[in-house]
């Protein structure tokens, strides 16, 4: 079975920490520490939170500026519109902002904000379609 690991740099472990407690997640502390948080999605799919300077022994070049510039969209399925409405207001009182607004397709309900450090999470729940 393929893992996948998402790898973000994040400016303060504790405050990554607290936020996405806040929205659910836990993290596996034997691949954790001050500098590193893993964070798991699901049994198999894992979001390596990285401290700035501990980020840059992974990279060449230069960290993106998440807040004013877009690296990535992490997008997540939801098991319902409520859990996308939950996350997104759990989100926001949590010290993430808004990013674009909620999409209502019918078949496909769609929200997003961007975490303390500028990430954007997108969240969607599909049905269906008769």
């Amino acid at each position: 079975m393929r893992m996948i690991f998402v790898n973000l740099p994040v400016k303060d472990i504790e405050r990554s920490r607290a936020f996405f407690t806040a929205l659910g997640f836990s993290f596996n502390p034997e691949y954790s520490d001050d500098r590193t948080l893993c964070m798991i999605v699901e049994q198999n799919i894992f979001v390596m939170l990285l401290q700035e300077e501990r980020f840059r022994d992974f990279i060449n070049g230069d960290i993106c500026d998440a807040v004013s510039s877009t690296e990535v969209l992490t997008c997540l399925s939801a098991g319902s519109r409520e859990e996308i409405d939950r996350t997104i207001t759990a989100a926001l009182a949590s010290g993430g902002s808004r990013w674009k607004p909620v999409q209502d397709h019918g078949f496909m309900y769609a929200g997003s904000f961007q975490d303390p450090d500028g990430h954007v999470w997108e969240l969607v729940h599909m049905t269906e379609q008769a």
